[in-house]
């Protein structure tokens, strides 16, 4: 179980920076992403097409999550297969931005994305 204070935060920052290390380097590479909470879960996600982050969370599922504050927690990153949920991710209010960009049935179908779990704290 997660801490409740480290709850209170996740949920409430949606741009956040991963660590993930590279799929052909094995280097770490930390780059700013956002993060959305939808039904006390925690997802990744981008627009359609091929994303560098991805690739390496499909070799290595294990990543560094940085959270304001210098908080640091590791997470496993769980590709988001099951259309059901892909759909209610994308169809949430908090992601209006990629709607304004494609539509759901193509962000469904085509983008990346991650359920982040957590060890608890």
């Amino acid at each position: 179980m997660i801490d409740p204070e480290l709850v209170a935060l996740l949920s409430a920052v949606e741009t956040v920076e991963i660590s993930t290390r590279g799929r052909s380097s094995g280097r770490l590479r930390r780059i700013e992403i956002w993060m959305y909470e939808i039904d006390g879960r925690y997802f990744i996600t981008g627009t359609p097409g091929p994303r560098d982050w991805y690739a390496n969370v499909l070799a290595e599922p294990i990543l560094t999550l940085h959270l304001p504050g210098q908080i640091d927690l590791e997470a496993t990153a769980i590709p988001m297969n099951d259309s059901i949920v892909r759909r209610a991710v994308f169809t949430a209010d908090k992601t209006w931005w990629y709607r304004s960009q494609t539509s759901v049935d193509d962000l469904v179908a085509n983008s990346p994305m991650v359920e982040l779990t957590f060890a608890a704290h």
